[in-house]
């Protein structure tokens, strides 16, 4: 037996090298093919990723050609009538005399560009807009959420809502600054204020238009509340949340504005103001222009911000 073993033994180590170098050879082989590859996306690949970002982007372009057209055409029509107004100085029904033209507008603009002060009011401003907003999203979701599981918290908050909600900014402004203990503190709340309602009622609506079919069967199949709200109650209420902070978005820069006319030293509708007392014009419609410029782009981020969470809406339909 101990021969017979060590006939074995002496077959398995001629077997063994032949076996150790078809491996490696392979493995140098899949070595080789990874060199390739890294080599391939520092390279080739980079290029084709950009060609495709570049060609997706151009397809997007071409989709929306008419709709980006039609805007451009209009937005130059409005121009040229407002060009028209303030020359001719129209004064039927509405008086253009006083109206500043656009060029004088875009002339004031350009030099406000080289002004470190034009940044100033408009950082304040958007620092006044994210403490408020986020503040009155966060109150405003949980309020909403709560209200539309709950009866009692509904019979509790929502005569609160529907009293205070027709109140504009603008009245609220002597009793904010009565109660609050600084200017700044004041206009923050009162821009709170402005973005809070369109938030709870909105996703008030959504939890509402959950089905309760599906919040029934979840719980027969043993669901705890938790899960109901996060994987049902949630989603179906995303899309009214979404539409909520949108508007909540437009209406705290209308009720930021209005706080910052009365109380405020600085911001974007200080500016406005200011001009206005100056007897500015063309700053007038400068500032109004950019307070409907970041408005738009302050919106536009939040439907942005809110498409990866409505994703299964494009995959649904």
């Amino acid at each position: 037996m101990s021969k017979l073993g060590q006939v074995v033994d002496t077959m398995e180590d001629k077997e063994d090298p032949k076996e150790f170098n078809a491996t490696k050879g392979h493995e140098a082989t899949v070595s080789q093919k990874d060199d390739l590859k890294i080599q391939g996306l520092s390279g080739q690949d980079v290029f084709n990723a950009i060609a495709r970002l570049a060609l997706h982007l151009g397809e997007q372009l071409k989709r929306n050609a008419s709709t980006i057209s039609l805007s451009l055409i209009s937005l130059s029509l409005g121009l040229f009538l407002w060009h028209l107004a303030t020359a001719y100085k129209l004064d039927f029904y509405i008086n253009f005399q006083n109206v500043p033209s656009p060029s004088k507008v875009f002339t004031a603009f350009w030099t406000h560009l080289g002004d470190p002060e034009f940044y100033i009011h408009i950082g304040v401003s958007m620092q006044r807009i994210l403490t408020g907003y986020i503040t009155a999203a966060v109150i405003g979701i949980a309020a909403g959420v709560l209200m539309g599981r709950s009866r009692i918290a509904r019979s509790l908050i929502y005569p609160y809502i529907e009293v205070l909600r027709p109140i504009p900014a603008v009245a609220w402004i002597p009793l904010a600054i009565l109660m609050w203990p600084t200017e700044e503190a004041s206009i923050i709340y009162i821009t709170l204020l402005g973005a809070l309602f369109p938030i709870v009622l909105n996703t008030l609506h959504g939890v509402e238009q959950t089905p309760e079919v599906l919040v029934r069967a979840a719980k027969s199949l043993g669901a705890s509340r938790l899960q109901i709200f996060w994987h049902f109650i949630l989603p179906a209420a995303l899309p009214s949340i979404a539409a909520g902070l949108a508007i909540g978005m437009g209406v705290s820069w209308f009720s930021l504005l209005a706080g910052e006319i009365i109380s405020g030293q600085y911001g974007i509708g200080y500016f406005t103001w200011d001009a206005y007392s100056l007897i500015n014009y063309p700053d007038i419609v400068v500032g109004m222009l950019v307070i409907g410029g970041l408005g738009t782009l302050s919106t536009y981020a939040v439907k942005l911000g809110m498409q990866p969470l409505l994703a299964w809406q494009k995959r649904a339909r």
